[in-house]
């Protein structure tokens, strides 16, 4: 790539031709204030002018953020101009916001109150009427809070980028101007999937994640017996929220935590990822024996789901019938678990701790009850359950590494623990698919072909023994779309497909830590390109761990079905661990 000469307060660089000024200046060792560059410039428009800088060749001071820079530019940072003009900028900013940062959910990893800081910037140097607020707290995921939105269009980039929708966007003009679904609808009545990536990289608290945590408390002191079960992503992230490295796995500390919280008894969701593949694995196996419909699509990611529902609902007799893994331990601990511990199942309280906030959703579908009892009551984020340990005053990194209770529910395999990584489902259903055709384990137990974290489209043909099956494997919904339509068209090769709602699976939930390099002074400046890979990375490093990795080898979900359910897709197991999907208002055709 071709080069160009610049000086940056007055000291000369060679830098990569097309890079923006903010771009260089990084390369070069300068870090512009900005509330673009947290997020590989998702919010382009340089409309905020936080970032603004004096170059030579412009007229006047320019947005770093999306001006290029040319041979022989000279750039000032730290002129008199330009440091006055973007305290002035974050100054209007906080003049039309509503600065309650202490009642703020965002508060410590807040964008805006960090460039306040580093500019100067004052809390009242403008005074006058703040713009009409809009509080949607309707959707069980999501809120939106118009009083802290900047107007950044951050949030309208993800949704476009992760998946070619445009849910949110500008509505209105001038200071009327706000982000919202159209006509600023409540997320609760557009077609959003509830996935939360516009809440991972808002830079205010205007999106967040719709918290339960006051449900888990009226349940303590109801008296409730409240047990939490925790998905395999969280252990991935969860040690960010207090210090540790992207990608440091933290189980045993995150079990401990949750012990002193109070929950009555502490299981991981990797059981339900267990069960999920032998319910899914059989499934599948029938299809392919029985003239089901394929490809099959992977039912896993509730996000997912509600896109299928909204968008392609002629599609949806591909999906598995299975629910989720968190939904299905639930409905097992609800049945199986309070009926050998004698508990009334309407006693029962069960939190789900995951990456995701469309789990908040999911979790109130009418299909995901059981005898009108829903499988779970509570569904809390990553971030969410870090609030909650901070706030009962846990010194997290003191904590001994505990383990899960064992008692029905306590052991897992390797497949299970991958679930949280694009690929993981897939990885995890062929190791038992394998042995189910060919009455062996697979020798390699990896199948490296369908490894990745990033979100796109990978494909690879399995020979099991003869028969030869073709998967495919997308995250995000604007990769799933091509899938999709190609099975809409009769083009699809595959017999299975799995679909991750987020980009990357799970562990890039819309629940997780958020994942910012001013906030994170010790991680490398492409953290941004390598956090997805370094949390992947923690889970496969803990299956490799595993002495069991294969779902139909974990010794207590074989006493589940000898005791219990029988055999895989039984009567007894599709009413508890199966559901079923319906086409949505606005479904296109």
């Amino acid at each position: 790539m071709s080069k160009v000469n610049i000086k940056i307060e007055g000291i000369p660089y060679e830098v990569e031709a097309g890079m923006t000024i903010l771009e260089a200046a990084k390369a070069c060792g300068y870090e512009i204030p900005s509330l673009c560059a947290f997020n590989h410039g998702e919010c382009n428009s340089g409309s905020c002018r936080v970032c603004l800088v004096e170059a030579t060749g412009a007229r006047g001071l320019v947005a770093s953020c999306v001006y290029p820079v040319a041979e022989g530019m000279e750039i000032r940072i730290s002129s008199p101009k330009a440091t006055e003009a973007r305290r002035r900028s974050v100054e209007l900013l906080l003049s039309n916001h509503n600065v309650n940062c202490q009642q703020c959910d965002k508060n410590g990893k807040c964008e805006l109150l960090h460039v306040a800081n580093l500019t100067g910037a004052r809390e009242n140097a403008f005074k006058g009427v703040h713009s009409e607020c809009t509080l949607d707290e309707l959707a069980p995921g999501l809120v939106r809070d118009t009083s802290k939105c900047i107007l950044c269009g951050r949030c309208i980039a993800r949704c476009q980028n992760a998946h070619g929708l445009s849910i949110l966007g500008f509505e209105n003009r001038g200071f009327k101007t706000i982000v919202s679904p159209a006509e600023n609808r409540s997320f609760a009545n557009s077609p959003c999937i509830q996935c939360g990536q516009c809440v991972s990289v808002c830079p205010t608290g205007a999106l967040m994640e719709h918290s339960e945590i006051d449900k888990i408390d009226a349940a303590f002191k109801a008296g409730k017996v409240v047990v939490a079960q925790a998905a395999p992503a969280v252990r991935a992230s969860l040690g960010e929220e207090f210090g540790y490295p992207i990608g440091t796995p933290v189980t045993g500390k995150m079990i401990a935590a949750m012990r002193r919280l109070g929950f009555n008894r502490v299981y991981d969701v990797n059981f339900g990822a267990d069960l999920t593949i032998m319910e899914e694995g059989t499934e599948l196996l029938g299809r392919l024996t029985n003239g089901g419909v394929l490809p099959m699509i992977t039912s896993c990611s509730p996000g997912w789901i509600n896109y299928a529902e909204y968008n392609y609902g002629d599609l949806l007799p591909h999906l598995s019938s299975c629910k989720s893994p968190h939904q299905m331990q639930g409905a097992v601990i609800k049945s199986y678990w309070a009926e050998q511990n004698g508990i009334d199942p309407k006693d029962v309280f069960v939190v789900s701790v995951m990456p995701c906030t469309a789990k908040k959703f999911e979790k109130e579908r009418e299909q995901e009850k059981v005898n009108g009892i829903p499988d779970v009551d509570a569904v809390i984020t990553t971030r969410e359950l870090a609030r909650m340990i901070k706030r009962a005053g846990i010194l997290f990194e003191r904590l001994p590494d505990e383990d899960w209770d064992q008692d029905i529910m306590g052991d897992y395999s390797g497949a299970g623990v991958i679930f949280g990584v694009t690929g993981g489902v897939m990885e995890a259903a062929l190791r038992t698919v394998y042995y189910k055709l060919t009455g062996k384990e697979h020798d390699k137990i990896v199948f490296e072909a369908v490894r990745g974290h990033d979100a796109g489209i990978r494909e690879a043909s399995i020979d099991i023994n003869g028969t030869v099956v073709n998967v495919a494997i997308a995250s995000g919904m604007k990769s799933a779309k091509v899938l999709l339509d190609e099975i809409r068209r009769g083009e699809s090769k595959y017999q299975f497909i799995e679909i991750m709602g987020c980009p990357g699976g799970c562990i890039n939930g819309g629940g997780q830590s958020y994942v910012r390099p001013c906030f994170l002074p010790h991680e490398d400046d492409n953290i941004l390109d390598t956090y997805k890979e370094k949390r992947a990375n923690a889970l496969y490093s803990e299956d490799e761990r595993q002495v069991v990795r294969q779902s139909h080898n974990n010794p207590q979900i074989q006493e589940l079905y000898a005791k219990y359910l029988g055999e895989p897709n039984s009567h007894k197991a599709h009413e508890l661990l199966h559901t079923s999907y319906a086409a949505r208002e606005g479904f296109a055709k």
